[in-house]
């Protein structure tokens, strides 16, 4: 299973790019891969194809109307091991013994 972080947005479409952001999160959150967004991107929870296939679709979704996108990822694999997109924040919680903000 891998975790992938990416932030994609179109370039020269102004200084809010909210709405290409809105259809992105609308394919992965229909795409029924665990995910959560941040403010900086959105992480994705899988196997690695079909993480990658959901940021393909976002990007030929942000090619259509967009003559320039910037797309920056992160990918950390580790054998054996799901649910990661959760248990990662428990496991500093456990260390700290309190919550954090998320």
């Amino acid at each position: 299973m891998v975790l992938l972080e990416f932030s994609m947005s179109p370039l020269g479409k102004g200084e809010s790019v909210g709405k290409y952001v809105a259809r992105s999160l609308d394919i992965i959150d229909k795409s029924g891969i665990p995910y959560r967004l941040n403010p900086m991107g959105t992480v994705l929870e899988g196997e690695w194809d079909d993480v990658f296939a959901v940021v393909r679709q976002c990007y030929e979704r942000m090619k259509k109307d967009c003559n320039r996108i910037s797309c920056t990822i992160k990918v950390d694999y580790r054998k054996g091991y799901a649910g990661r997109l959760h248990s990662k924040v428990a496991s500093v919680e456990k260390r700290l013994k309190r919550s954090v903000k998320q």
